[in-house]
């Protein structure tokens, strides 16, 4: 299925805050992740961003691709967003590391050029 013209906008959202959080972490020890507070954070805002761009994503187009986790990925964003006491560090690094870019791999085949991309 192809993506509806208002998913397109938070499918390349999605995109753009995972490549970001694939290059922060990129050469990253958990040891640096631990001890570096504005590495954290920016991870954080990212997965955020990259679950309220899941959330608007329509739930036709979650549905026709159910191999992409919606439900995992926005229920984090909730978790960083409402209840960010509550945030594991050790599950955050682990989604950072391991199931961004795994997700990523996928998410690049749904992910539509931009406009100024598709006239050329």
């Amino acid at each position: 299925m192809q993506a509806e013209k208002g998913d397109a906008a938070y499918l390349q959202d999605r995109l753009g805050a995972s490549e970001a959080v694939v290059r922060y972490v990129s050469g990253k020890s958990r040891v640096d992740y631990d001890s570096d507070e504005m590495l954290r954070d920016a991870v954080e805002r990212r997965v955020e961003i990259i679950g309220e761009a899941a959330r608007g994503v329509s739930k036709s187009f979650q549905e026709a691709h159910p191999e992409i986790p919606w439900r995992k990925i926005i229920g984090t964003r909730h978790i960083l967003a409402h209840e960010y006491g509550e945030v594991d560090q050790d599950i955050l690094w682990r989604i950072a590391t391991g199931h961004i870019p795994e997700v990523l791999v996928q998410l690049r085949k749904l992910v539509p050029p931009p406009p100024e991309a598709a006239e050329n």
